[in-house]
């Protein structure tokens, strides 16, 4: 069965499975049965690695225009002392506050990160403010509407939910957005919004509006506050006043980890399901219910653990998840495509396996006399169309440095569509994928960096400082002469020209100078060191 046709459900709550779904065909067969689904696809997979490098490979192989969310994990355990990281915050109020209108698109989460309650649909719908151009806007009226969102006053703005008041300027960075913006206000009257970079504080690009959502998935407003108080001294006997969590709302100082007491703040909470708009079809990936399951187990666990914690009363675990046995009954009221990674051995009906193959090993070796070996003899010898993927633009020169070592010389294209109308049998894309794959039918293979030069810890997918090897970051300034060549992550190689301070709107701020072709010069912030690392072609 042909990936670029895949077999979908019909109607009525019926169900497909795909077999041998190997190496980055579960995200190419998946982008296209969510280009032919008019609504919104909701894959659900058993851990929060495969829903990022799910993300991924959706990015690559949908066409333009279709809406990709992932709904990020947490990252705590259930219990946990600690809260979500701001930015984790952010795209999960994003993810939900699009799925209702999303028209069609797809949405990725894992399987015990969906089984978690929410608060009801209506508070993240219901918070969000539109700002635009010519509005009329009172600055104290404002900023306590903020504080009451969540929002933290600070003196300079540099992450998710927080904002800053320098006279008549705002500087606010909103939930769910990739950057924050600056409202110069004539008045009371909004006269410009700007885009600006929160390293350099620098003003970029003018905007007409943007949309202000909560900075938190619950509400923390007065009437909040009110109900936890009250919802706390019903849920647990003794003296509240003991407890650091009480405390601490009391104050106004929500302590971390306070996001596994969101059912005090809220009148009534929801589950995911409840988000989903009514043409959704599902995806599950591999054995979903029995991972829910297993889930479900260790945060009984957990509970057991805490649940004589006198400063931290736990909530009992059905107040903030929903049960595996509620989960699989919503699940299978959706028309669902299941996907498995192994061969179908005896198909019965809606089951069919694609064609696609699993790469031999092509791992360039430099231990041995021929390390290409394996590649020049899978290029020559296979017949198929390939492309070879980097996860960014300074990787590809690196690959396409190495390659050229061996007298293979791909032609650069921009995208998988491009790629497939071209009549270059080799070819190289930005893709960050971890696994290639054999189209055996269309004869087309793709070639990812881990394929040629084996595992390796993968970037993050969210806006964060990424982690690189130790011996390509650069961990000191000292460990670079003026003219060494350098990788800076987005732009390519360069060489170092040494440092530079310039001011901007009144801050002194120190740069790496990066050289390129032409005389064309980069200048890179030291606070974004992380994105230079030394050229070791």
């Amino acid at each position: 069965m042909s990936i670029f046709n895949p077999p979908l459900p019909g109607k009525n709550h019926s169900h497909v499975t795909w077999g041998r779904t190997y190496g980055c065909s579960k995200g190419l067969a998946l982008a296209k049965a969510v280009e032919q689904f008019s609504g919104l696809t909701l894959i659900i997979t058993p851990d929060i690695q495969t829903a990022h490098n799910l993300e991924s490979e959706l990015a690559f192989f949908c066409n333009q225009g279709i809406e990709i969310y992932l709904f990020p994990d947490s990252e705590t355990l259930a219990y946990d002392v600690f809260s979500p990281h701001e930015d984790i915050i952010s795209d999960r109020i994003l993810a939900l506050s699009a799925l209702p209108k999303t028209k069609q698109g797809a949405l990725i989460i894992s399987a015990g990160t969906i089984l978690s309650k929410l608060a009801a649909k209506d508070f993240i719908l219901g918070q969000s403010i539109n700002i635009a151009i010519n509005d009329q806007l009172n600055l104290e009226i404002f900023k306590q509407t903020l504080v009451k969102a969540g929002y933290q006053y600070v003196s300079q703005v540099m992450t998710h939910g927080e904002f800053a008041v320098r006279g008549s300027i705002i500087d606010l960075f909103p939930m769910g957005s990739n950057q924050p913006y600056r409202i110069d206000l004539f008045d009371n009257e909004i006269e410009t919004i700007r885009t600006f970079n929160p390293e350099t504080q620098v003003s970029i690009d003018k905007v007409e509006s943007f949309q202000v959502l909560p900075a938190r998935e619950f509400p923390t407003d007065e009437k909040a506050i009110k109900r936890f108080r009250q919802n706390y001294r019903i849920q647990f006997e003794g003296d509240p006043n003991n407890s650091v969590i009480y405390r601490g709302v009391s104050n106004n100082n929500l302590p971390s980890g306070i996001e596994y007491y969101l059912p005090l703040f809220c009148e009534e909470t929801s589950n995911f399901f409840d988000y989903l708009p009514d043409n959704s079809q599902l995806v599950l990936i591999e054995d979903i219910v029995d991972i829910a399951t297993d889930f479900e187990n260790d945060v009984f666990h957990r509970y057991e653990q805490r649940k004589y914690d006198i400063e931290r009363p736990p909530l009992h675990p059905k107040q903030l998840w929903i049960s595996s046995d509620y989960f699989e009954k919503s699940i299978f009221k959706l028309n669902t495509i299941k996907l498995q990674q192994y061969e179908l051995e005896q198909l019965h009906r809606d089951q069919y396996n694609f064609d696609a193959q699993a790469l031999p090993t092509l791992t360039i070796n430099s231990r041995i006399k021929d390390p290409a070996s394996e590649l020049i003899r899978f290029i020559e010898s296979s017949g198929n169309k390939i492309l070879f993927l980097a996860e960014s633009p300074g990787r590809r020169e690196y690959v396409l440095d190495v390659l050229k070592g061996f007298q293979v010389t791909p032609t650069v294209v921009d995208s998988w569509h491009e790629f497939l109308v071209k009549d270059n049998s080799l070819a190289i894309a930005l893709g960050p994928l971890d696994n290639g794959l054999i189209l055996q039918q269309e004869k087309i293979a793709i070639i990812t960096e881990s394929n040629l030069f084996g595992a390796r810890a993968k970037q993050k997918r969210r806006r964060r400082r990424q982690i690189r090897d130790a011996e390509s970051l650069i961990k000191n300034l000292s460990d670079l002469s003026e003219g060494s060549p350098v990788v800076h992550e987005d732009h390519g190689v360069g060489r170092f020209k040494g440092l530079k301070t310039l001011s901007l709107s009144g801050i002194d701020t120190e740069f790496l100078t990066l050289e390129y072709a032409d005389g064309d010069i980069l200048y890179v912030p030291v606070s974004s060191l992380h994105l230079v690392s030394r050229y070791s072609g």
